[in-house]
């Protein structure tokens, strides 16, 4: 009985909405954001990417489900560049000295944000390249004539 008692408590307590907990969870998470951008150069690259979209989708207009699906993929390239990042952490700690499947843990994880990324551009193309060919084609037409 003792044993399921201290289980029931602990639960209890894991239930129960603690704002020392939820503060230092967002404060951990927060940790972790930094330490990512500090470390990781591809990450940089796909906040400016996103970036780039972004300012995209306003120039050109994009309706409400093209925003809703440029920020689900940007959302899952960071996400997936954040748990490549730990991923790659956890190999370090856990395999110091060079070892194949160290490697391979880290490759597949590169690759897994790798094909994240090739899915999302692609997705990007299909949506901005229409709106942009909107832009350029008249123009084009305009230098023809003249």
């Amino acid at each position: 009985m003792e044993l399921e008692e201290k289980v029931r408590t602990k639960v209890k307590r894991k239930l129960k909405l603690d704002n020392k907990r939820l503060i230092n969870s967002f404060k951990y998470a927060l940790q972790g954001i930094k330490q990512s951008y500090k470390g990781e150069q591809n990450l940089k690259i796909h906040t400016v990417v996103a970036v780039l979209v972004i300012i995209f989708g306003f120039l050109l207009k994009i309706n409400y489900l093209e925003w809703l699906i440029c920020l689900v993929l940007i959302g899952l390239v960071l996400m997936a560049e954040f748990f490549n990042t730990a991923i790659e952490y956890v190999v370090d700690l856990a395999s110091p000295k060079i070892h194949p499947l160290a490697k391979a843990a880290k490759d597949t994880a590169s690759a897994g944000v790798l094909m994240m990324a090739i899915i999302a551009t692609i997705i990007g193309l299909i949506i901005f390249v229409p709106k942009l060919l909107d832009i350029i084609m008249p123009m084009i037409e305009a230098a023809k004539w003249n």
